[in-house]
């Protein structure tokens, strides 16, 4: 393994301290839950070695949102991170073909990177509006490709696909003896019908997500993947064994007592959303110097300063970081151009989210060459 600190974790909110930024607009979830106002009670949690799959009612309850999914398709892990990690270092060695969506989050690009896989990456581009080429995805995929690894809703864009074109999707990576990852954090978020688990639709897709994204508690680091396949679930136990044996009891007892909630949660955090989203909308609508694609899902998007715009974009972040406290996540986050940033605004309160994104459009007047 060949390991290397990412820019998104190097410079993210946390490393740099929540109390030096003013107007957060980094973040990629919704606002964090506090543990007190959840009401839950953890007395008679024995401070034990867990199963070794994850809680046996909290895999229940995972599997009970998914069509033709059994609590032992459900393995959970240390955030989504660790299920990624899972995935990857099970499926990949040296060598072997992995075809990603790009810009991603880093973990889906540096994971397969530091096995030494050969890394294909499949191209978004902001003038396509952000759409996966389905004709491009197939001359991609050949009989030497491993892994196929997508994000949908996906970050930093928000964009979807629809229910055909991941059935498309999958049909192409069988045909191909691969295996799709496909990281749905997001899909509780989809502004329109959420895709079905991919997951359910084949053995040969694994399914990963988490709690941190959409629910706000990313403090307990509770992620999971669900796969169909007997055989690859005793593998990817196998892997969780050798790097952390079992979960915290405490966070698992958390999760299952927060997803008993979940409806009531769901409602709170998708009307925050749908608040916020209108802030940014209007704002997108009304200023000049940034272009985006819009949304379909998430809280997060990728605009852009318009590239006619004479502004420098190394003053543009010196003065939004600096004269404003602003943060958002520029573009090389995601090995893109730094015109690009990634916009979080599920986290932030409303009256901080306005005014944050006036602080774009003025740091953005500030910069002009």
């Amino acid at each position: 393994m060949r390991y290397r600190r990412m820019p998104i974790e190097i410079e993210s909110p946390e490393a740099i301290g929540y109390g030096r930024i003013r107007y957060n607009l980094a973040e990629s979830s919704v606002t964090d839950a506090v543990l007190g106002d959840l009401d839950l009670s953890l007395k008679d949690v024995v401070l034990e070695y867990g199963d070794h799959m994850g809680r046996p009612g909290l895999r229940q309850q995972l599997a009970g949102d998914y069509d033709g999914v059994t609590a032992e398709d459900v393995l959970m892990t240390i955030g989504a991170a660790a299920a990624l990690f899972i995935v990857n270092t099970s499926l990949l060695k040296a060598g072997d073909r992995t075809v990603v969506l790009h810009p991603n989050y880093a973990t889906n690009v540096e994971t397969p990177r530091a096995l030494g896989a050969n890394v294909i990456t499949l191209p978004l581009r902001f003038e396509d509006g952000f759409r996966l080429g389905l004709d491009a995805l197939e001359r991609a995929l050949t009989p030497e490709t491993r892994l196929l690894s997508l994000t949908y809703p996906h970050n930093p864009t928000g964009v979807m696909i629809s229910r055909a074109e991941l059935e498309r999707i999958v049909a192409l990576v069988e045909a191909n003896g691969a295996y799709l990852l496909f990281d749905e954090t997001y899909r509780d978020m989809a502004f329109g019908e959420k895709l079905p688990l991919a997951a359910s639709l084949s053995p040969r897709a694994i399914s990963i997500s988490s709690l941190s994204k959409t629910y706000g508690v990313p403090g307990i680091r509770m992620g999971w993947l669900v796969c169909r396949d007997p055989a690859l679930m005793e593998t990817f136990l196998a892997a969780k064994e050798q790097i952390f044996i079992s979960g915290s009891v405490v966070d698992e007892a958390i999760a299952e007592q927060y997803l008993a909630q979940k409806d009531v949660h769901l409602a709170r955090i998708r009307a925050q959303i749908a608040a916020n989203f209108a802030l940014v909308k209007t704002w997108m609508d009304e200023q000049t110097a940034f272009e985006w694609v819009e949304p379909q899902g998430g809280v997060v998007c990728f605009p852009r300063l318009k590239p006619d715009a004479p502004v420098d974009t190394g003053r543009f972040y010196e003065v939004l970081n600096e004269d404003y406290g602003t943060y958002v996540g520029p573009g090389h986050w995601f090995e893109m151009d730094r015109r690009h940033f990634r916009l979080g605004y599920g986290w932030i309160a409303p009256d901080k989210l306005a005014r944050g994104l006036e602080t774009l459009a003025e740091a953005a007047e500030k910069a002009l060459r």
